[in-house]
C-alpha cells in the first residue's frame, strides 16, 4: 500500500493524493459537461429522450453496447475471478461474440421492422394482450435492480473502500445520484454520447495497467502461465495433487487445496464435471443466457434501436464484437498477474486473515484489480484508473436507469394512464429514476453480504432468464408460437426455476474443505447445465401449447417474425380493450405538452428545462408529412450494398478469430 515514505511525501486522500482527486474532479465536470451539451437536439421528445432520436452511428452504438455491458463489477469480477481459477472466466466476453452477431443479424432486423420502442412492447405487438408484456417488464426492472445495480454497487463499493479509504456508504450514494441526475437530465442521447468517451478512458486505462503489469512480472503470457498456477499464499496449507505443484510444501493431512489455481487454470474449454465452467454449459448454457442479455435486455437492444438504419445497427454489433476481446487481455489477465504479485492478500486462505485483509472471511480475489492500480499506477495516472472504475460504474448506472425507465413509462404507466401525453410520460420517466436510486441505496447493505457475486448473479441469470430467451426465439423464428403457449411456458419456467433458486439458497455455501448437505440435484447439477434444461422445458410446454390453440391470422405478425420482416402489408389489429396503445411515435412528438402560456415562472421554466420538456411549435402541414415519412424510413431494413457486404465480411473475420481464440487457449 503506499505511503508517504514509499512516494516521497504528498498530500493524500485515503489511498490517493490530493491530485489522483483533482483528475477525478476534472474527468467527471468534462464528461458531464460534454453530455449534456450532446443531448440538447434530442431532450424535448420522448423519441428524443428514450431512443436519441434514432440518429446514432455505428461507432457510438458500438462504444455504449461495449460500455453498457462492462462494468465495474467486470474490473472486479474478472480479474477477481482471474486471480482465482485463470482464464476461464473469459468464456463470457468471447462467448459474446457470436450472440452479438445474432442480435444484429436476427433480431434487430425484426425489432426495427416492428416499430417498438421496449422488448415488452414488441412482445404485446407479437401475442396481444398486456399480460406478456406487463409480466416481462415488471420482471426486466427486478432484475435490473436487484442483479445489474446491486453487483455494481457491490464492486465499486469494493474498489473506493480499498483506493480511497472512503466511507462506503457515502461513497455510493453521491455515485447514485450523480447518475441519476445525469440520466434525468441527459436521456439516452448524453448516456450513449458518455459512453462513447467511458470506453476510450476505460481502454486506455485499462491498457496502460497491463503493459504495467506485464512489465512488473519481468515476461508476456509464458511468464504468466509459469508463475500462475504456484502463486499461493505463505499461509495456504491445503494441497490436493501436489504433483501438479512441484516445490510447494503440501499438508498430507489435507486433500483439499482451497489456497491452489485449479488445474485447469489455463484452458478455456474444461471438463464436464468441473466445478466452475464445464464445457456443455458454457457452449449451451451460456449461451441461452447471452441471448436472452444481449437479444431482449432493454438495456442492450435500445443502443442498437438507435441506429441511424440497420446496417449502422450491424456495425455496431460487430464493433462491440471486437471490444468484447480485449476484456481477456486487460481484465482477466491482470487479474491473474496480481494474484502472481500479491499472494498472501489476493490468495489468502486463512478467514482471519482473510476477514483483516479485505473485509471477508471467505477470500480476497476480489481486491485483485484494486491493488494493482494502487500499487503500480502512479501518482494521476492512478486518479485516471480510479476515475475509469467510476466512469465504468456510471455508465452501467445512466444505461440501466435510462432502460429501465422506459420500460416503467411505456410498458406500465401507460397500462394506467392510456391517455398520457408527452410530458407525463417524459416526467414520469425521471422520476421512477429517482424511485430507483432510493431502491439501490435501500439494497446496499444487502450486497454486502453476498460473496462470489459474479457467479451468484449468473446462476440467477441461469434460473430466470432460459423461459425468457425461449419465447423471444419462438416468437422470433416461429409463426406459430402464440399467446397462450407463451405465457404458459412463462409460468411454467418461473416456477421450475424459483424452485430451483430457492432450493439452492436454503442450504447456501460453506467453507472450502467442509462438506455439505445439500442433495446431488443442486450439487452435481451446474446451473448452467439447469439453464439448458430449463430452456428446454419452456421450449416443449410453449411449442405443445401453441399447437394445441387455432393458428391466428397471418396479418397479425407481419414485420413482426424474422420470415415476415420485408412484408408491406398493413398489419392487421387485434380488436378489444385490451389491445388499446399508446402511439409516441414521431408524427405525435409535438403534441402534449400542457404549458402554453408564455409567462411561466422562473423556477417553472428552469424545471421544465431540466426535464426536457420544451415547447413544440406548431408544426405545418409539410413537416407533418415528412415527420410521418421519417417514421416509415425509421422501420425500413433497406442497406446500400456497400454497407450490406462490408458488415458480412467484419461479421465473418470477427467469428473466425473467435474461434481462434477459443482453439488457442484450450
Amino acid at each position: 500500500m503506499s505511503t508517504d515514505e514509499e512516494s516521497g511525501g504528498g498530500n493524500y486522500v485515503g489511498n490517493v493524493e490530493a491530485a489522483d482527486i483533482g483528475v477525478i474532479v476534472g474527468y467527471f465536470v468534462v464528461v458531464m459537461g460534454f453530455g449534456i451539451w450532446s443531448s440538447l437536439k434530442n431532450r424535448g421528445t420522448v423519441g428524443g429522450y428514450f431512443l436519441a432520436g434514432r440518429s446514432m452511428n455505428f461507432i457510438l452504438i458500438g462504444a455504449s453496447l461495449f460500455a453498457s455491458n462492462i462494468g465495474s463489477g467486470h474490473f472486479i469480477g474478472l480479474a477477481g475471478s482471474g486471480a482465482a481459477s485463470g482464464i476461464g472466466i473469459a468464456v463470457f466476453e468471447l462467448n459474446a461474440i457470436f450472440v452479438l452477431m445474432i442480435l444484429g443479424w436476427v433480431f434487430v432486423p425484426v425489432y426495427i421492422a416492428s416499430g417498438v420502442f421496449t422488448m415488452p412492447e414488441y412482445l404485446r405487438l407479437r401475442f396481444g394482450g398486456q399480460r406478456i408484456r406487463v409480466y416481462l417488464a415488471v420482471l426486466a426492472l427486478l432484475l435490473s435492480v436487484f442483479t445489474k445495480v446491486a453487483a455494481d454497487l457491490f464492486a465499486g463499493a469494493i474498489f473506493i473502500n480499498q483506493a480511497l479509504g472512503w466511507d462506503i456508504y457515502l461513497s455510493i450514494i453521491v455515485l447514485l445520484i450523480i447518475a441519476a441526475l445525469f440520466t434525468i437530465v441527459g436521456g439516452l442521447t448524453a448516456v450513449i454520447w458518455t459512453d462513447f468517451i467511458q470506453t476510450i478512458i476505460m481502454i486506455i486505462g485499462a491498457f496502460w495497467l497491463m503493459i504495467a503489469s506485464f512489465i512488473e512480472i519481468g515476461g508476456g503470457y509464458s511468464t504468466v502461465t509459469s508463475k500462475f498456477m504456484t502463486s499461493v499464499s505463505n499461509h495456504t496449507f491445503w494441497c490436493e495433487t501436489p504433483e501438479l505443484y512441484p516445490g510447494l510444501n503440501c499438508s498430507a493431512s489435507s486433500s483439499k487445496s482451497c489456497g491452489y489455481p485449479p488445474a485447469s487454470s489455463l484452458h478455456l474449454i474444461r471438463p464436464a464435471d468441473d466445478p466452475d465452467l464445464p464445457w456443455p454449459g458454457v457452449f449451451f448454457g451460456l449461451t441461452i443466457s447471452s441471448v436472452w442479455y444481449w437479444c431482449s435486455d432493454q438495456v442492450i437492444v435500445q443502443r442498437a434501436l438507435s441506429a441511424k438504419n440497420l446496417s449502422h445497427a450491424k456495425a455496431g454489433t460487430v464493433l462491440a464484437g471486437w471490444l468484447k476481446i480485449l476484456p481477456l487481455w486487460i481484465l482477466v489477465l491482470p487479474g491473474m498477474i496480481s494474484r502472481i504479485l500479491y499472494p498472501d492478500d489476493v490468495a489468502c486462505t486463512d478467514p482471519d486473515l482473510c476477514q483483516e485483509i479485505c473485509g471477508s472471511s471467505t477470500g480476497c480475489t476480489n481486491i485483485a484489480y484494486p491493488l494493482l492500480v494502487i500499487r503500480l499506477m502512479p501518482v494521476g495516472a492512478r486518479g485516471l484508473m480510479l476515475a475509469v472504475m467510476m466512469s465504468a460504474l456510471m455508465s452501467s448506472l445512466t444505461s440501466i436507469f435510462n432502460s429501465s425507465s422506459t420500460i416503467f413509462t411505456m410498458d406500465i404507466w401507460t397500462r394506467f394512464r392510456t391517455d398520457a401525453k408527452d410530458m407525463e410520460l417524459m416526467v414520469v420517466g425521471r422520476c421512477f429514476v429517482l424511485v430507483m436510486v432510493g431502491v439501490g441505496v435501500a439494497w446496499i447493505p444487502i450486497v454486502q453480504n453476498f460473496s462470489e457475486l459474479f457467479h451468484y448473479i449468473q446462476s440467477v441469470t441461469s434460473y430466470l432468464a432460459p423461459p425468457i430467451c425461449a419465447v423471444y426465439v419462438l416468437a422470433v423464428l416461429w409463426s406459430r408460437t402464440n399467446e397462450m403457449g407463451a405465457f404458459y411456458s412463462l409460468m411454467v419456467g418461473l416456477v421450475v426455476g424459483l424452485i430451483r433458486f430457492i432450493w439452492e439458497s436454503v442450504y447456501g455455501q460453506v467453507p472450502c474443505g467442509e462438506e455439505t448437505s445439500a442433495p446431488d440435484i443442486i450439487t452435481k447439477v451446474h446451473y448452467l447445465h439447469f439453464g439448458i434444461m430449463l430452456f428446454g422445458i419452456v421450449l416443449i410446454v410453449c411449442m405443445v401449447v401453441s399447437e394445441g390453440y387455432n393458428r391466428m391470422n397471418p396479418g397479425f405478425i407481419w414485420r413482426l417474425t424474422f420470415w415476415t420482416r420485408h412484408n408491406k402489408e398493413e398489419r392487421k389489429e387485434r380488436e378489444g380493450p385490451s389491445e388499446v396503445t399508446v402511439d409516441h411515435t414521431h408524427a405525435k412528438e409535438n403534441k402534449g405538452f400542457e404549458d402554453d402560456d408564455d409567462d411561466l415562472p422562473v423556477w417553472r421554466t428552469a424545471l421544465n428545462w431540466c426535464c426536457g420538456i420544451e415547447k413544440q411549435p406548431e408544426l405545418t402541414d409539410d413537416q407533418k408529412k415528412e415527420l410521418a415519412q421519417q417514421t416509415i424510413d425509421s422501420m425500413s431494413l433497406y442497406e446500400d450494398p456497400r454497407w450490406y457486404w462490408m458488415c458480412n465480411v467484419a461479421a465473418v473475420i470477427l467469428m473466425t478469430v473467435g474461434v481462434f481464440l477459443w482453439a488457442f487457449f484450450n
